[in-house]
């Protein structure tokens, strides 16, 4: 259900350190490299992944234009190792979100307290965040 851009060692066991933010375009996640030999290229397009060791990442430059020219642009995301899916998932999953209009960083949806990283992080099809 994966579809893959170009070659990864993760299914050999390796881990690769991601940048991943949704494609409006394409309707899925794309998942950017931030090392090896394809660093800064998109290496795979999903509709659900997961991550361990989660962060989100906002491009203050990027946020500040998206407020200025009221357009959308790719400057945020979640960080994390590329992952497959553990077979339970941590119980329960809190939502996070992102509004540049309203938040400098990803924001947790139920309190709107600010997001610092989670252990886990599963990225549904339907856009939606969970982390745990």
């Amino acid at each position: 259900m994966v579809l893959v851009k170009r070659k990864l060692m993760l299914s050999q066991g390796g881990s690769m350190r991601v940048f991943v933010y949704w494609n409006l375009h394409k309707g899925l996640w794309s998942v950017r490299a931030l090392e090896g030999a394809e660093r800064g290229r998109v290496i795979l397009r999903a509709p659900t992944l997961t991550l361990h060791n989660a962060i989100g990442r906002v491009g203050e430059a990027g946020r500040l234009r998206v407020i200025r020219e009221k357009r959308k642009n790719v400057h945020a995301g979640i960080v994390g190792i590329l992952a497959p899916p553990p077979p339970a998932l941590p119980a329960p999953l809190r939502g996070i979100t992102y509004n540049p209009y309203k938040n400098t960083g990803f924001v947790y949806r139920d309190d709107g307290n600010a997001f610092n990283g989670a252990s886990i992080a599963v990225l549904g099809s339907d856009r939606s965040v969970g982390v745990a």
